[in-house]
């Protein structure tokens, strides 16, 4: 009796916690923006989906990146010294109904990739929480949380979230797979808990 008790208990409980979490999500509309090219960033992003149930929305581009490492990093390095935006093919209708945005991104050049500084420019986040979350060949997030700041002067910006991903220079593209992924999405799960997303 006592084993089917404590069975029983054990097994309501998390069915009441997730409850506590969706009700939690249903009181602020979440979107979550991202943009991928080695698909460590789109994992990531697909983890916070899961556990907050937010909509998921790829950044692309009019003109896409090419294929070849060498190209990509020479395009981004001259349109970073330009001070260009590359035209995004995304648009996101009703953007004025999120109260919180996600945005998701790779280090590039040790700053935010164009694209992303292109997104934030097109739309206004004034008066929303935006929530950073990062992928990294080791190097950390450069100058991206100045410059997402700096985009987002009257944005609430909680803390961020970073985590390494693929190293495309030595060949090695999604490295957030198998048990790999699984620890980061515990990591990804305790820091909403750390910003209370999740409760």
């Amino acid at each position: 009796m006592l084993f089917l008790l404590f069975s029983v208990c054990g097994a309501s409980q998390p069915e009441n916690t997730k409850g506590v979490e969706v009700e939690a999500m249903k009181s602020k509309k979440i979107l979550i923006v991202y943009l991928s090219r080695t698909e460590n960033t789109k994992a990531v992003a697909e983890m916070i989906q899961e556990k907050t149930g937010g909509d998921l929305v790829e950044l692309k581009l009019k003109n896409p990146y090419p294929e070849n490492y060498q190209e990509i990093v020479s395009q981004v390095d001259q349109e970073n010294e330009d001070g260009f935006l590359p035209p995004l093919k995304t648009r996101i209708k009703n953007l004025e109904n999120y109260d919180m945005v996600f945005i998701g991104f790779p280090t590039w050049d040790m700053q935010l990739p164009p694209p992303i500084k292109s997104f934030l420019n097109e739309n206004e986040l004034s008066g929303k929480t935006v929530i950073p979350f990062n992928t990294n060949a080791g190097y950390g997030l450069g100058q991206s949380l100045a410059q997402l700041r700096s985009l987002c002067p009257k944005s609430e910006i909680l803390k961020e979230f970073s985590v390494e991903g693929g190293y495309e220079k030595q060949g090695v593209l999604l490295a957030i797979k198998g048990e790999r992924e699984q620890k980061v999405s515990a990591q990804v799960e305790a820091w909403l808990r750390a910003i209370e997303i999740l409760k």
